[in-house]
């Protein structure tokens, strides 16, 4: 019986391991699916303000002691040479590689103490490597996104943490604060009035105008969304439920799901070790057309998913090497793929055709059926030329859209195919049915394909924004 996730390699292959997974669909917990509908959910963001809830669905890694900045120097491609209280920073480790493992936000709350927030692969590098890696003044805690499942049992956090975007966001942050707030750079920490109390805020855009992240103690988290949603009433302010949620980036441009690159490689097989069977690594699921019995061929670079600007050779850290010696006009770029209406309509049709077999079925208003997703894309001779990666609907474009990542000399503009759906019939994944493959025609587009997000995000990982 396996105990780690080397362990369970040392019994399989890789991607068998992950194309079979059981564990079902990636879940966005505990938030309702919706308050409204999704499709005037996605359409508040564009046109009034959305209040997003992100109290459940990503885990927050605390670190505190002298040595938290030599950590993350050590395993970030990002420099921390310019890093104040009061900051963020998008935080992007790679293995020794230079392939990316994950990604998230990491905020520095006080002068030694720092707060990452996102996905588990980062998570767990940090973890393992503040366990391994000798940080002697490093006092590291993690609090774990809540259960996919919870079954009605209580679910609790340290921190609530909710966004307030839209057009119309600035006013609704201004009425609760009772007054002017300054408009603040980027990724800037501060603070602002919620009833009365002071609470944290950073300074984003996901929806392509000023916006607010805000947190506080998980105590608190019902009376200031109330207050919040009082508020924004008059602004046309709408919650967002977990079903529209994470097809904003759609629009936005960000590749929340790579594969982590840490299947193979000797450098890693210590972390392989450390990680248990039920980790997100060992139990995650890959899903998609592509097929390699390769797991590398799973792997990407920074550049490959639009980090290029984030890597800075002023310090020593996981992957230097191997990152300064690619050339980053070889490498695939970050493009949305805008799918061709007529095929997409076949994709539903075949759910009425009561002779012959359905497509895999396209959910609304995220397609997506794996942890990670990697669907072929294809030139007019069949050749692999990339991947799509995160697939769904925007009902503010009226366009099935995917991120992902193409060769280098595939241009803006040009018509290639995404196969959708997985071969033979689809693997025995439990969020996989019986099915037959599509080859959906798409045009090579920008990112973000919002047009007001690209000409209106002042930074990030979005634009072309270079990080200091």
């Amino acid at each position: 019986m396996a105990d780690n996730l080397q362990q369970l390699l040392d019994e399989t292959n890789a991607v068998e391991l992950l194309r079979n997974s059981q564990i079902g669909s990636y879940i966005y917990p505990v938030v309702p699916a919706d308050f409204q509908n999704w499709i005037k959910e996605q359409q508040a963001w564009r046109n009034t303000s959305v209040l997003y809830d992100q109290s459940h669905h990503m885990d927050n890694v605390f670190l505190k002691g002298s040595d938290a900045i030599k950590l993350i120097s050590d395993t970030a491609i990002n420099s921390v040479a310019n890093f104040p209280v009061n900051k963020a920073k998008q935080y992007v480790p790679t293995t020794a590689s230079g392939h990316v493992i994950g990604d998230g936000i990491l905020f520095r709350e006080a002068e030694d103490e720092y707060v990452y927030v996102g996905r588990a692969p980062a998570s767990n590098w940090l973890m393992y490597h503040a366990e391994t890696g000798g940080y002697g003044n490093l006092d590291l805690t993690v609090d774990r996104r809540s259960p996919s499942r919870p079954y009605g049992d209580a679910v609790s956090r340290k921190y609530y943490r909710f966004q307030i975007q839209g057009p119309t966001a600035w006013n609704v942050i201004e009425k609760l604060n009772g007054g002017p707030l300054e408009q603040l750079r980027f990724f800037t920490m501060s603070t602002m009035q919620i009833g009365g109390a002071n609470v944290r805020t950073l300074r984003h855009g996901m929806a392509g105008a000023p916006g607010l992240e805000i947190w506080g103690p998980y105590e608190d988290h019902h009376r200031v969304r109330d207050l919040i949603v009082e508020a924004g009433a008059e602004f046309g302010l709408v919650p967002v439920g977990s079903r529209a949620y994470p097809s904003n980036t759609l629009e936005s441009g960000w590749i929340p799901s790579p594969l982590p690159a840490i299947y193979s490689g000797a450098e890693e097989e210590g972390y392989r070790k450390w990680l248990g069977v039920d980790s997100y690594e060992a139990t995650g699921t890959l899903a998609g057309s592509f097929v390699s019995d390769n797991i590398e061929d799973y792997y990407l670079t920074p550049w490959e998913l639009g980090y290029g600007s984030f890597v800075k050779f002023d310090h020593d850290f996981i992957g230097r090497d191997a990152l300064e010696k690619i050339d980053p006009a070889t490498q695939k770029r970050k493009v949305t793929l805008e799918w061709n209406p007529e095929d997409v309509t076949k994709i539903f049709a075949s759910l009425f055709d009561t002779e012959g077999e359905s497509y895999k079925f396209f959910d609304l208003p995220l397609a997506n059926y794996g942890s990670a997703n990697y669907d072929s894309v294809q030139d007019a001779a069949g050749n692999n030329i990339g991947f799509s990666m995160f697939t769904g609907y925007s009902s503010n474009e009226k366009r099935a859209l995917s991120l992902g990542t193409v060769n280098p000399d595939v241009p803006e503009g040009a018509e290639v195919t995404v196969v959708w759906g997985e071969p033979n019939g689809g693997t025995k994944k439990a969020s996989v049915e019986p099915h037959k493959q599509l080859e959906v025609r798409a045009v090579v587009s920008p990112v973000p394909y919002s047009t007001v997000a690209r000409q209106t995000y002042q930074g990030g990982w979005r634009t072309g924004y270079q990080e200091s």
